[in-house]
């Protein structure tokens, strides 16, 4: 278990970066233009596709992931709005069109952390049959466990967040608190932190999702769900969308909400998972 983690690399690392071309889509009898999405890939091997949550890009989400590439082809996306893809509206559902259209159209696994977690059980619906399997980490989808009070509190909270008209310096910080990263940020914040947490800001908020959890236990794949065993909240939301997909549920504590940033132990639950799956 995990053993591939402890080699040395053999082969060059393949990079590959790419604009992928803009694509319409259909919402009910208005059509809507959305924004490109920037690529960044490295490794070889079967695809792997990393949806990255809220602040922070493709490119730096996943930066622990990288021991991955010795046998998988990691692909992560900029999220519209994010690092070098162009800007548009945080909205998980317009979102899951764009990776459903240009990163779904062949057999990969899909892994969505936070907010992008979201975004990949919707784009998973989308296309079910290209999706080999299905990780889901720490998503904010309060809506499914609605009726409890502390989540309704964190949906609430999260709301507010991402309706505020305060400086993203002020937004950040509470943001961090809320979901559970430890982090102590820079002052002050590099404008990536900052053009992050302005795309959060006036977005869709994460208490509006519904995801399509019945479509999903009705598919083929396999489907994981992980959490940073940090938060009450989170746990029930991660045991909720487990039970009603049929998903696979598992704990990765460490980083908190960050759980990529555990490195090794979630890259070793990815490997398992994606041989398991293959």
């Amino acid at each position: 278990m995990g053993a591939m983690l402890g080699r040395r690399r053999t082969a060059p690392l393949r990079r590959f970066d790419a604009q992928v071309t803009p694509v319409l889509s259909e919402s009910g009898d208005s059509r809507m233009s959305i924004s490109p999405l920037f690529v960044h890939s490295w490794g070889s091997g079967p695809e792997v596709v990393l949806v990255h949550g809220v602040v922070l890009g493709g490119r730096e989400c996943w930066r622990a992931q990288r021991p991955l590439t010795e046998r998988w082809t990691l692909v992560a996306p900029d999220r519209p709005g994010h690092g070098k893809s162009g800007p548009a509206r945080q909205d998980f559902e317009t979102e899951s069109v764009l990776v459903a259209d240009q990163l779904l159209d062949r057999p990969v696994h899909l892994v969505g952390h936070s907010y992008g977690a979201i975004v990949a059980m919707h784009a998973a619906a989308r296309r079910p049959e290209n999706v080999r399997s299905l990780v889901v980490v720490e998503p904010p989808a309060t809506a499914v466990a609605k009726g409890d009070p502390e989540i309704d509190e964190l949906g609430a909270r999260l709301r507010a967040l991402t309706l505020s008209d305060e400086p993203a310096e002020t937004v950040l910080p509470r943001l961090f608190k809320l979901i559970g990263v430890s982090q102590e940020l820079p002052s002050p914040l590099p404008p990536t932190l900052v053009k992050g947490a302005r795309q959060l800001m006036g977005g869709r908020p994460a208490d509006e999702a519904e995801p399509p959890l019945e479509r999903l236990r009705e598919s083929s794949f396999p489907i994981l769900v992980v959490t940073g065993a940090h938060s009450r909240p989170f746990e029930v939301i991660g045991d909720v969308i487990a039970d009603r997909t049929g998903a696979e549920r598992v704990t990765c504590p460490g980083a908190g909400h960050q759980v990529p940033e555990t490195g090794a132990p979630f890259n070793t639950l990815l490997a398992d998972f994606f041989q398991k799956a293959s």
